[in-house]
């Protein structure tokens, strides 16, 4: 892969990853409670996914969500229900400043966090239809496809870090101005978005193949 094919690359994925997705609001809101530190367990789940999305696309699977209206609707429904089941608990929440406490908040957890972001990302079929779209896009048809894509993957998951770590760093530091109350209202507002991003996945249908 060219130095022009790249950037236009890194172009390209860093605004569409900066326009904030679940993985994106999940990272505002854990850097909001729990601090930045420990926010970026849910950011290392999110990257996990990132991977998974990449390979499947280098395998397939996007071409098949892209085909088959049974697969497609198999993990929107997932999707679906697992975006509801977090807005919900973030709208509920309490927006207690615990900073990572496992042991006063096990959602909290490490494990917690990144299995959340991990699970956020991997259920959502629209994720494999734009890496499906967006990375085909910049691998050259005439060079071996493999090295192109874990380039292209590792400059993928980098950038996906790299901004979710800055709504994390805001989100931290929102919460110092805003004190327990803000914390409360960051974590409802995530939470009613993501309920608003489960609607529009439920109504969303596959395009025509």
């Amino acid at each position: 892969m060219n130095a022009p094919t790249l950037l236009a690359f890194v172009v390209a994925a860093t605004v569409a990853i900066a326009i904030p997705g679940p993985t994106v609001l999940l990272a505002l809101a854990n850097g909001s409670r729990y601090g930045t530190r420990r926010a970026m367990f849910g950011m290392l789940g999110a990257v996990a996914s990132d991977v998974v999305l990449v390979v499947a696309v280098g395998v397939g699977l996007g071409a098949l969500l892209l085909a088959s209206e049974t697969a497609f609707s198999i993990v929107k429904w997932i999707g679906v229900a697992y975006l509801v089941f977090l807005g919900f608990r973030m709208l509920i929440a309490r927006g207690s400043l615990l900073h990572g406490d496992p042991a006063a908040d096990p959602r909290g957890s490490r494990h917690a966090l990144f299995l959340k972001s991990f699970l956020v990302a991997v259920t959502n079929p629209k994720g494999y239809l734009f890496v499906g779209a967006l990375l085909p896009q910049f691998i050259i048809p005439t060079a071996p496809p493999l090295g192109q894509y874990v380039l292209i993957g590792i400059v993928f998951c980098a950038l996906d870090f790299a901004i979710m770590l800055g709504y994390a760093l805001l989100g931290a530091q929102a919460i110092r101005l805003l004190k327990r109350r803000g914390a409360v209202w960051i974590e409802r507002v995530c939470g009613a978005i993501l309920l608003g991003l489960a609607a529009w996945l439920a109504a969303s249908r596959r395009a025509p193949a």
